[in-house]
Order: C-alpha cells, then sequence, then structure tokens
C-alpha cells in the first residue's frame, strides 16, 4: 500500500486550526488543542486526515508523541498526492 512520511512542526494552543506552511523540512501547524493528554496531536491529526482527505485512522504518529517536531506516516497517500494536496491552496 502506498504511504508517504510527513515531518510536521506543531505548535499548540494557538486561535485555530490551519496548516501554515512549509518551514525547512517540516509542515508547520497550528492547532487550538492544549498540549496535554495527546489533544494537539489528535487535533493534528485530524487537521491533516481533513486536508488530505483520508480517514483519520490512516494517520499514525511516529515519532515525537510529546514534541514539537513530529512525524507522522500517512497510509494511501504518495509523497507527490501530498505535495499537490499541499499546493491546492
Amino acid at each position: 500500500m502506498t504511504s508517504c512520511r510527513l515531518a510536521v512542526k506543531v505548535v499548540p494552543g494557538s486561535s485555530r486550526n490551519q496548516i501554515v506552511g512549509w518551514l525547512d523540512d517540516a509542515l508547520k501547524v497550528k492547532v487550538a488543542a492544549p498540549p496535554e493528554k495527546g489533544k494537539a496531536n489528535d487535533a493534528v491529526i485530524a487537521l491533516l486526515a481533513s486536508q488530505f482527505k483520508v480517514s483519520p485512522a490512516a494517520i499514525r504518529l511516529v515519532k515525537g508523541a510529546t514534541a514539537s517536531r513530529k512525524q507522522f506516516d500517512i497510509q494511501g497517500l504518495s509523497d507527490e498526492d501530498l505535495r499537490r494536496a499541499l499546493s491546492r491552496d
């Protein structure tokens, strides 16, 4: 099955959920959820699922559960699909 790995820089506790753009090699994402008990991670997964039109279950946090820099594995999405989805904005 096709999948891609995405590096994300997360800014929790923001005024709204949004994808800001690229910061070096990571996608910068702001979420309103606080960084406690996985709430911010869940909000990032929901935002990415909506952006890339995949199920939240297709997105797995593989690195950085408690750090601001994280890596996600997204099933059913190729690197090319990811770039295309981000260029629509």
